[in-house]
């Protein structure tokens, strides 16, 4: 017999070896057992055919609970995967995990899923769905089932398995549902019958283990949950993103573009997108100088050795270009600002009295991304870092933590950015530096949040191998999560770089190096902003805040002088003297996402005023010019400070 403590804390004895499911059962009504589908065993969610062996702590998990989610998606690409081979036995299946949102699975297929092969894959799914096809859990010796997989002629399966031979895997567990048989770890859910709402997405190829000298497979995507009404929401949510989509828009709105003959993953900004870029970087800059910073440049090459004294050599080599040579010495593009940073700061001798020393650049490094994962503005092969470095003695580390938390979290609320995600992200295994040095750094992080009473997550052993570090991921309007803003302690930098300053005691000291970014990069920040604004921006970051139309010629005249006046007023304004309908010229001004046509007819060239229309369909009242600029002005400082998402920000954008 061995003892189970039950959820309401009662704890009981069983048989050695009954299953959890029978155990749960016996405890719950008769509703509750026709919704039971996992077991939490010591916290872990298992089959409810998992045989308890010894004391434990034992709770049920219901359909629909939300840590059941990624079991109940991993079941459904078990189910999408014996549709496929059901419908196309040739196929050979790769593997099929759960993702955020989702999941997918990996085919090796002669010709490319169609949609209508998606139509016919989802259709099978529901019939098998209906079955309520048990899924079994089986243990094979890892021999015998290579042995099984080769005769099912199941090639990524059998490399999946001699892998775990040699890591020295004895036996493996297998998932059979009527005729489909899978090598997995588990657990999944009862029975087919118990995948309510599902829905296949798209496809994509996707070389095998992401390795772009391997073959190339079909990804199929897909999306289920517990409640077809969830379900239904989530889809519209895809629909929505697909139409603020920053790739679509950014060419709809010619914000920027990425051209074949000049490579993939590197942007051309075009003279809208370079606007906002410029908007975006003054207020950068504004706020770094008056926080304290000065700003650097620095090339984009250097030196090879430079990369190896800072260990990017050793630890980044793979993301890094190739080296070029110039007069017989070896240069290397940059993938990091940091090493150019240091030899400005090794430039002289450093007192204590000169500390924090506070640096900052926008500079544009080089990493080389996979062509399979460059996606827009979102992952691109050369981007900007906003960038900055602090030298501070450790006694200052925890204001200046807190000083870049306050930078960062009002930074990100002046772009409309209110909900976030914290993360403190503590020593990884491998990691350079004292224990001591460590603590110092953590706890800093740490404090600095708590004395802000932000809440975050720890996230264990995902430092990076020099330093702990702050993560902010930031969420967009649809909720979505972004990794954007990070604050790191470095201890190896300033070692490698032997970098010092003199202290108060005349002796020399090692200063703490804090690598921040709070946009992270401007690339993927200005698509982030596309697609939470829908391109629809607030009025202080439109590229074009107001357009002058006129309904005839006989209003050209004052709508130059109008133009002049605004343009001269700082006003970011251009005009349509088109011989075309007024309807037309407001629903492309609409359609372009300007926050305001000034509409000018017989009247207002007689009054010399404007009429002012909002992108939303609003019509002001007829104003002097003067009126008008101030109205603009008002509201586009409203939206900044408040950093307020703008009303444009809806779904009709």
């Amino acid at each position: 017999m061995i003892k189970v403590r039950r959820e309401d804390g009662q704890t009981i004895e069983v048989e050695e070896g009954k299953s959890a499911g029978e155990v749960l059962s016996e405890g719950l009504s008769k509703k509750q057992r026709k919704r039971l589908i996992l077991a939490k065993v010591d916290g872990e969610l298992k089959d409810l055919s998992y045989r308890l062996e010894k004391d434990c702590e034992l709770s049920p998990v219901f359909l629909g609970d939300e840590e059941a989610l990624d079991v109940l998606r991993h079941t459904t690409a078990h189910l999408m995967a014996q549709a496929v081979k059901e419908l196309y036995p040739d196929v050979q299946v790769a593997i099929g995990p759960a993702i955020e949102q989702g999941f997918y699975y990996d085919f090796n297929t002669p010709k490319p899923f169609s949609p209508d092969d998606l139509k016919k894959i989802e259709k099978k799914m529901k019939e098998f769905s209906k079955k309520a096809l048990p899924l079994e859990r089986v243990e094979m010796d890892i021999d015998e089932a290579i042995s099984f997989f080769q005769k099912a002629n199941e090639p990524y399966k059998v490399e999946l398995l001699l892998e775990l031979k040699e890591q020295g895997e004895k036996k493996v567990s297998l998932y059979k549902q009527g005729d489909f048989i899978d090598l997995c770890r588990g657990p999944h859910l009862p029975d087919t019958g118990k995948i309510p709402a599902f829905k296949l997405l798209n496809v994509a190829g996707a070389f095998w283990r992401g390795d772009e000298n391997r073959e190339m497979l079909q990804r199929i995507y897909g999306t289920s949950f517990f409640d077809k009404k969830e379900l239904k929401e989530h889809i519209e949510r895809l629909e929505e993103a697909k139409r603020r989509d920053h790739r679509k828009l950014g060419k709809e709105l010619e914000l920027f573009s990425i051209e074949e003959s000049i490579g993939p993953g590197l942007i051309l900004w075009h003279p809208k997108g370079a606007l906002v870029r410029k908007i975006m970087e003054d207020f950068w800059r504004d706020e770094h100088l008056k926080r304290g910073y000065s700003l650097l440049f620095t090339p984009h090459i250097a030196k090879r050795d430079l990369w190896k004294t800072s260990g990017h050599l050793d630890f980044y080599s793979e993301n890094m270009y190739a080296p070029m040579q110039i007069d017989e010495v070896e240069y290397q593009i940059k993938p990091m600002n940091c090493p150019f940073h240091i030899a400005i700061y090794n430039s002289r001798k450093r007192s204590y009295r000169e500390l924090p020393l506070r640096w900052c650049e926008l500079g544009t490094v080089y990493r080389y991304e996979r062509t399979g994962t460059l996606h827009g503005l979102m992952r691109v092969r050369g981007f900007t870092q906003d960038d900055a470095h602090i030298f501070c003695m450790p006694e200052q580390l925890d204001a200046e933590i807190i000083e870049i938390l306050d930078m960062t979290l009002y930074m990100l609320q002046v772009f409309g950015f209110k909900k976030y995600d914290i993360y403190l992200s503590t020593r990884p295994e491998k990691y350079v530096g004292s224990d001591e040095h460590w603590e110092l750094a953590t706890n800093a992080l740490r404090r600095a949040l708590e004395s802000k009473g932000l809440e975050y997550e720890i996230d264990p052993g995902e430092g990076v191998f020099y330093g702990p570090k702050i993560d902010i991921k930031i969420k967009d309007c649809l909720d979505r999560s972004w990794q954007c803003s990070t604050i790191q302690v470095d201890f190896n930098l300033p070692e490698r770089f032997d970098v010092k300053f003199t202290g108060e005691d005349g002796k020399e000291h090692a200063p703490i190096m804090v690598h921040r970014a709070l946009l992270g990069s401007l690339e993927r920040f200005f698509g982030v902003l596309i697609e939470h604004y829908a391109g629809a921006f607030p009025i202080w970051l439109s590229p074009v805040q107001a357009r002058v139309m006129t309904i005839t010629d006989r209003q050209d005249e004052w709508a130059r002088e109008v133009l002049d006046i605004l343009r001269a007023r700082g006003i970011r304004a251009d005009i349509d003297l088109r011989n075309e309908k007024l309807g037309k010229k407001i629903r492309e001004a609409q359609l372009e996402k300007i926050p305001f046509m000034l509409v000018l007819g017989d009247q207002e060239v007689a009054d010399k005023t404007v009429s002012p229309r909002t992108r939303r369909g609003e019509t002001l009242e007829a104003m002097s010019v003067d009126k008008f600029v101030d109205l603009l002005n008002r509201q586009a400082q409203e939206e900044k400070m408040g950093g307020v998402t703008s009303p444009e920000n809806s779904k009709q954008g």
